[in-house]
């Protein structure tokens, strides 16, 4: 198994790369596209360019800091310091890596803040002099409060997301400084680069607490509505499981008392009941359909009892007329009605026994028709009466 340093030297062996002398006060730059590294924090890097793997090789050879900066637009492939933030992170390298499949990587753990002047022109890699940051060390009752408040939030947090490791929490409870707590949550927060980096640009530590708070305030909403979606979906659909194993248990049960199938017993019944019903033949046909499409669908089916619902309302309409009802009052299309009125019917015209259908009062010269929809989706079944005065 080879060290770091010999990784290091055979790959600068194999690029043809010399090391470079640089000033006691410079900082070997490794720009990164979208990784904001926070003192305290260690993380795993991916360099594949160039400049990148030299830089990071001569600083491990040479055992010396790198600082991680954050190019302002990651399209970009080779920055130029015009492209880059002004505010880094000074870090160690912990680790080199080269996978087997000549890719490079670097564990760094971040050690403190630091601003850069300038670069220093002429080197293979961005070379920089730089301020490093002391971290403000105040503290006050408001700074005491906010940690307590930020905290508990990062806490809440960790528990709501899914299979967290129980490290990350015990990190976040042991963590007495204000500072690293801000620095902690920012980096492990799902937010932009951009926002990370305006949070390591923040060296008040009230304010940089109270923007790592916000956007944990918000990051929590989403977590928390997430949470309760989750948690209703899967009530749902434990429900709809219960049900679905209660049927099929029910069918079980019927089958070894030899009931027979309960739905194919019901979808019988309802057979009959629409061949009774004397339903015109569209809407019968209408029905059957719809019975067809029931007996195909699971009991557990949300659609299931609406469709039942509609089978046991088309049944149940009056679709023919009571035998009382009929009068002598029907006339076809081009025919007129019949005005023979019989003998019983003259009788009752002198009030001795009418039939009610003659006790109505009198009428204008004009056809009265009726219309009744019975079925939405089936046709419409007019049914009509036309009579005139004799």
């Amino acid at each position: 198994m080879t060290t770091d340093n010999e990784q290091s030297n055979a790959a600068a062996s194999a690029t043809g790369q010399k090391p470079v002398q640089l000033p006691d006060d410079s900082l070997i730059i490794v720009a990164v596209r979208n990784i904001v590294l926070f003192p305290g924090v260690v993380a795993p890097i991916t360099i594949n360019r160039p400049k990148s793997i030299a830089a990071a090789q001569q600083a491990l050879r040479e055992q010396r800091p790198i600082g991680i900066l954050l190019q302002r637009n990651a399209e970009v492939e080779d920055p130029t310091p015009d492209d880059l933030y002004r505010v880094c992170t000074v870090a160690n390298l912990v680790r080199y890596i080269t996978a087997p499949d000549e890719t490079h990587h670097i564990v760094c753990q971040g050690v403190q803040r630091a601003r850069v002047l300038d670069f220093f022109p002429g080197t293979p890699f961005l070379v920089a002099r730089i301020l490093r940051i002391p971290e403000p060390t105040t503290s006050s009752p408001e700074i005491e409060a906010r940690f307590l408040n930020l905290q508990r939030q990062a806490i809440e947090a960790i528990q709501l997301l899914p299979q967290t490791p129980p490290e990350l929490l015990a990190a976040f409870q042991s963590t007495t400084s204000p500072a690293a707590l801000a620095d902690l949550a920012t980096s492990y927060m799902d937010i932009k680069p951009q926002e990370k980096q305006e949070i390591l640009e923040t060296v008040d530590l009230s304010k940089r607490m109270e923007k790592v708070s916000q956007y944990l305030a918000e990051r929590l909403e989403v977590l928390r509505l997430t949470n309760e979606i989750g948690q209703k979906t899967k009530a749902a659909f434990d429900e709809r499981q219960r049900e679905a194993i209660l049927r099929e248990q029910m069918a079980t049960i019927q089958r070894q008392l030899g009931e027979g199938d309960g739905k194919a017993q019901e979808v019988a019944e309802l057979t009959e009941a629409i061949a009774k019903a004397q339903m015109p033949s569209e809407a019968e046909s209408q029905a059957r359909k719809e019975l067809r499409r029931y007996e195909r669908m699971p009991d557990a089916a949300a659609e299931a009892g609406m469709v039942r619902s509609y089978l046991d309302w088309l049944i149940e309409l009056p679709w023919a007329l009571p035998h009382s009802r009929r009068g002598p009052f029907r006339a076809g299309k081009n025919q007129k009605p019949d005005h023979r009125i019989s003998g019983r019917a003259k009788a009752g015209a002198a009030g001795q026994g009418a039939d009610p259908l003659l006790r109505r009062p009198a009428r204008r010269r004009q056809d009265v028709t009726r219309t009744i929809d019975c079925t939405r989706h089936g046709p419409a079944v007019r049914q009509s009466e036309s009579w005139r005065r004799p």
